[in-house]
């Protein structure tokens, strides 16, 4: 459903449902004329009908609605008091409303003529005139053409019994109609039948869909996450027995009560644009206040995320809107001085990306200057001399988060006080969300916020330590690693008193688990569990005892005694009933001091290895090694060798909700393939570029990942192959993947 379908959808079922509405207020007002409530009540009816039909181009529903309101008006002010011819003209006019409706939703236009609008028109001008009605005081049923009246709908076919007499004080007899106005035409008798291409009846809109009080649907979830939970008991209970029945009821559990939490889950979820829907006027009051001239660009506003998140969202967002407005995009003349259009951009974007909702308000003004930033901190104290001389420009830019922090030299309604970044942050932050900005001087900035689809159900890495176990939300995970033996040695280094963890070419700091939770250090001494971990700019290694599996978890609030610990978010019941903390990446972070620290880490340490070059070691070709940058790997994955399909020429499977083509490597840079020789297929997915296309690259096995100084050789040098090199004592081909990729002939 496109946009325009999609509003206008909304349109017709709120319409529907006020007309409803209307029928029951108006019978109640002609009997009680002084209920100002009620009167009142109606006029906001019409009144919003006739601007919506207005905004979507439907002007004869826009002109019909138009008299009606006035006609309300002088009803709601005082100058015109209800009267029965008066009462009739009211109702007509909300049964040609309806009748328009059904037409629009047939047509999606109100032009066709099947439902005339001008006797009913007619009448309320007369009324408004203090004139007799043209029509003698009483206004037709909705004019339907005999062509027409097979498609309306069945509450517009006149009854086929004869009309009863009139009341005489609620509707006169009615005169003939002027020429000019058109005769109504009566329905045909045979009752309307309305099917679909299929035979089936056809839904309405308003049929088509039903509201739910927010209440119910949240004890939906809330339920929903207790069969969840028990659906986890069942599964881990089954593992362990011997009953293959119990195996099988337990599976079959598993996957209804996931497709029951998927559905439920949706009923939740809101397009953005509900959120976007105030900032034109947000942009445009304010950019007429500051003197801007300001182009307000907004994509992909039918993202949906949860109800409950879009509440807490609206605030930042608006904040992120009014800072661009304020402290980015230029005066006129300052942007025409600078060779820019007079005319800014602010643009709003919404898409999904790794089971998050990003949302993107990027402005093409002046941009943050860091030594602007830098200075500004120094001078309110946000910073010390010597910690700023460790930042690098991206944590430079991360200060104007901290409290009390603002550039604006003066205290105005909109900025200066040095309170809302901060506060976008900790709210963003609550939700489990991050917050970045990247800004280039002259440039614009783009502030870029990630927020989890939904609060209830999550997926987690449950990680144990001493007897209890934590779970970690799997949108801050970014890999594991474990260490073993001399690499231990090698790898793990100690600086200031702090740990750290040499990672392909990265110093790493390492947080242990058991120290931020009590006194503890790294835990073990032959190997070394590390959950890399990332929360907003701060990428830090979180060592653990064990790690046991992912899950999806059911998050239940904590009590105020653990509330004031930071590195915990919530709680949530495992499958064994017990009861395991979910962990607050951010607060742990904090709680460890990891984000004072890693600048200097990096500034110390960076040069060390700047000439290594980290290397994905693969088998191809029965034994046969080769290796790639492993900058350019995205993920490792393993495929049963029966979910490869074929499309045309080319290999593929189902991957992500999605297709991902696959490159069999060994035959691509000249080698025998050998890699169906087992039912697993050993998978590096690689992205392609910014169009966020992927593709697989099949291999034998994947043998290692080293970070070597690399001296390349041009012996072996194909399509495909770069040359060679020395890798762990042993001749390794250099791989190009874009080569690779490119003379495949796939397409991501």
């Amino acid at each position: 459903m496109d946009d325009d379908a999609e509003i206008i959808a909304e349109f017709l079922v709120e319409s529907h449902e006020n007309l409803d509405q209307l029928d029951r207020d108006l019978v109640e007002l002609e009997q009680q004329p002084d209920s100002r409530d009620r009167l009142s009540s109606i006029f906001r009816t019409i009144h919003t009908i006739k601007g919506t039909s207005g905004f979507l181009a439907f002007n004869r529903l826009e002109q019909l609605t138009h008299v009606g309101e006035t006609l309300l008006s002088r009803l709601r002010d005082g100058e015109a008091v209800m009267t029965p011819a008066i009462a009739e003209a009211l109702l007509s006019m909300v049964d040609t409303v309806r009748a328009l409706l059904d037409v629009i939703e047939r047509t999606s236009s109100d032009a066709d003529p099947s439902v005339d609008v001008a006797p009913v028109v007619a009448v309320i001008e007369d009324l408004l005139a203090g004139r007799e009605p043209s029509s003698g005081g009483a206004a037709e049923e909705p004019v339907v053409s005999p062509a027409a009246s097979s498609a309306a709908p069945p509450d517009l076919a006149p009854d086929p019994a004869p009309d009863p007499a009139p009341d005489p004080v609620l509707a006169p007899e009615p005169a003939p109609v002027p020429a000019s106005h058109p005769e109504p035409h009566p329905a045909p008798h045979p009752e309307p039948e309305v099917h679909a291409e299929d035979g089936a009846e056809r839904r309405s809109r308003v049929d088509s869909s039903v509201r739910v009080d927010v209440d119910l649907l949240d004890d939906l979830v809330d339920l929903v996450g207790e069969l969840v939970l028990t659906r986890n008991q069942l599964i881990q209970r089954s593992l362990a027995s011997d009953d293959l029945e119990l195996v099988r009821a337990s599976q079959r559990l598993d996957l209804v009560a996931s497709e029951l939490q998927e559905s439920v889950m949706k009923t939740r979820m809101q397009p953005i644009g509900q959120v976007w829907s105030k900032m034109p006027r947000v942009v445009r009051d304010l950019s007429h206040q500051l003197g801007r001239e300001v182009e307000l660009v907004m994509e992909g506003h039918e993202t949906e995320l949860d109800r409950s998140l879009l509440e807490a969202v609206k605030d930042p967002l608006t904040h992120l809107v009014r800072n661009s407005l304020d402290h980015g995009i230029e005066p006129p003349d300052v942007r025409a001085a600078a060779g820019k259009p007079a005319k800014g951009t602010l643009s709003l974007r919404a898409y999904h990306e790794s089971g998050q909702v990003v949302v993107e308000i990027a402005d093409d003004g002046k941009g943050i200057d860091p030594e602007k930033i830098a200075a500004v901190a120094l001078e309110r104290g946000v910073v010390t001399r010597d910690q700023l001389a460790r930042m690098d420009g991206r944590e430079v830019l991360g200060l104007i988060f901290r409290p009390g922090f603002s550039t604006a030299s003066a205290v105005s309604n909109i900025s200066g006080r040095g309170v809302g970044m901060d506060v976008v942050r900790t709210n963003i932050e609550r939700i489990g969300g991050s917050v970045d900005v990247v800004s280039e001087p002259g440039r614009g900035t783009t502030t870029r916020v990630r927020i989890p689809l939904t609060l209830a159900i999550i997926p987690a890495l449950v990680v144990g330590e001493g007897a209890e176990r934590y779970a970690i939300p799997q949108a801050n995970l970014v890999e594991l690693v474990r260490i073993e033996g001399e690499d231990l040695e090698r790898q793990v280094e100690d600086l200031a008193g702090a740990p750290v963890l040499r990672l392909r070419g990265q110093l790493l700091p390492l947080v242990p688990l058991a120290g931020v939770l009590e006194d503890g250090g790294l835990p073990g001494d032959e190997a070394l569990t590390v959950v890399v971990l990332q929360s907003d700019d701060v990428r830090f290694g979180l060592c653990v005892s064990t790690v046991h599996d992912t899950q999806e978890i059911v998050v239940k609030p904590i009590g105020r005694q653990l509330k004031g610990l930071a590195m915990y978010a919530g709680a949530t019941i495992m499958g064994d009933g017990r009861v395991a903390l979910i962990l607050d990446v951010a607060g742990i972070a904090a709680t460890a001091g990891v984000g004072a620290t890693q600048a200097e880490v990096v500034d110390l340490k960076a040069g060390a290895a700047d000439d290594r070059t980290a290397l994905l070691v693969l088998e191809v070709a029965d034994g046969r090694r080769a290796a790639l940058p492993l900058a350019a790997v995205a993920r490792l994955e393993e495929f049963e060798r029966d979910r490869i399909e074929r499309s045309g020429t080319a290999e593929v499977v189902q991957y992500r909700d999605g297709i991902l083509p696959l490159v069999r490597l060994a035959s691509a840079i000249g080698l025998p393939d050998t890699s169906d020789r087992s039912d697993q297929v050993s998978v590096v997915v690689h992205e392609t570029g910014a169009t966020g296309g992927a593709v697989g690259i099949v291999i034998d096995k994947v043998l290692d990942v080293v970070e070597v100084e690399v001296s390349a050789s041009q012996v072996g040098r194909r399509a495909g192959v770069t040359g060679s090199a020395v890798v762990q004592d042993r001749v390794t081909d250099l791989v190009d993947l874009a080569a690779v990729v490119a003379r495949s002939g796939v397409s991501a």
